[in-house]
């Protein structure tokens, strides 16, 4: 009995040491990821531009000049100017302030989605590779179901059952993008549930619900963490062209991609009406995608210099 007893003592020291093993392991990690993170000057500038954007849609009531919603008939389709820095539009709201108020709009679209395809594909996809098996091949046949149908398709069919709105719009992305997610953690828990200090974790007896809590989906993070940085800027592309098509946001909202839909008829007499949004929207995700493009290569060991 005695042996027994030392026996469990060398295996909850060993658990106990691969633990602090690998949080060491992580802090290191993460400082060598911030330092080639800093080198990337790409990173650093879509970084800088991003957060100028978060810092403008949280103060949009003191930064804006005007209401994003009160018209003014007599100033309709008027040019850049020092009173209208953007110009007007055809019932003479301020441009600006409405881009301004976009951004709100647009930024919350891209985290809510995300946050629905990420969290949910990502607990499906752990869990998946986790315990395989049936259990596996009924979770990736989903996935591969709802692979085989293109994103803006996809996102079509969800809103015509759930209607149009900016709501449905956020769940019609997020369950888009669920598959992504799903072989992504899948893949990554994979690679990880035979390591030593899952083995370990299992010796000393935690449940398999800690061991994808507490072990598998810190070390799985690296490659979700870049998905949903891109992910951010797919899903305000895919919202803004359902706002476009007029099954997004409804008016008199002031989301980029509704304000693109009410300028194109506009373009020849009045290009300000759709040219200031649509350079929202590419400020945007150009900025969104070279901080994931940073990301990615501070996180790929392969990738760093």
């Amino acid at each position: 009995m005695e042996e027994g007893i030392a026996q469990q003592l060398v295996v909850g020291t060993r658990a106990a040491t691969a633990q602090e093993c690998i949080r060491l392991k992580q802090q290191s990690q993460l400082s060598i990821v911030l330092r080639q993170l800093r080198r990337n000057r790409g990173a650093i500038v879509g970084l800088s531009l991003l957060i100028l954007e978060v810092l403008i849609a949280i103060a949009a009531p003191l930064v804006a000049p005007y209401n994003p919603l009160e018209q003014s008939p007599l100033a309709a389709l008027k040019g850049p100017s020092t009173k209208h820095l953007f110009g007007t539009d055809d019932v003479g709201r301020d441009i600006l302030s409405r881009v301004i108020y976009g951004a709100r709009i647009s930024l919350r679209v891209g985290l809510i989605s995300v946050s629905i395809a990420a969290t949910i594909g990502t607990t499906l996809g752990i869990i998946a590779g986790f315990y395989g098996g049936r259990l596996d091949s009924v979770i990736m046949g989903l996935a591969n179901v709802l692979l085989a149908f293109p994103g803006i398709l996809l996102a079509l069919a969800i809103i015509a059952v759930l209607g149009p709105g900016l709501f449905n719009v956020m769940i019609a992305v997020g369950i888009g993008g669920i598959p992504t997610y799903i072989r992504v953690a899948r893949g990554s828990t994979l690679s990880i549930r035979n390591c030593d200090y899952v083995t370990g974790a299992r010796a000393v007896g935690c449940n398999n619900n800690r061991i994808m809590l507490r072990y598998i989906l810190p070390n799985a993070l690296p490659p979700l963490i870049v998905l949903m940085t891109v992910g951010v800027a797919g899903a305000i592309l895919t919202a803004s062209g359902l706002s476009f098509l007029g099954l997004g946001a409804q008016p008199p909202t002031p989301e980029w991609g509704a304000m693109l839909n009410a300028g194109r008829t506009y373009l020849r007499q009045a290009w300000w009406v759709a040219v200031f949004p649509g350079l929202a929207i590419t400020i945007t995700v150009l900025s969104i995608n070279m901080l994931g493009d940073g990301l990615r290569d501070a996180l790929d060991p392969k990738l760093r210099r």
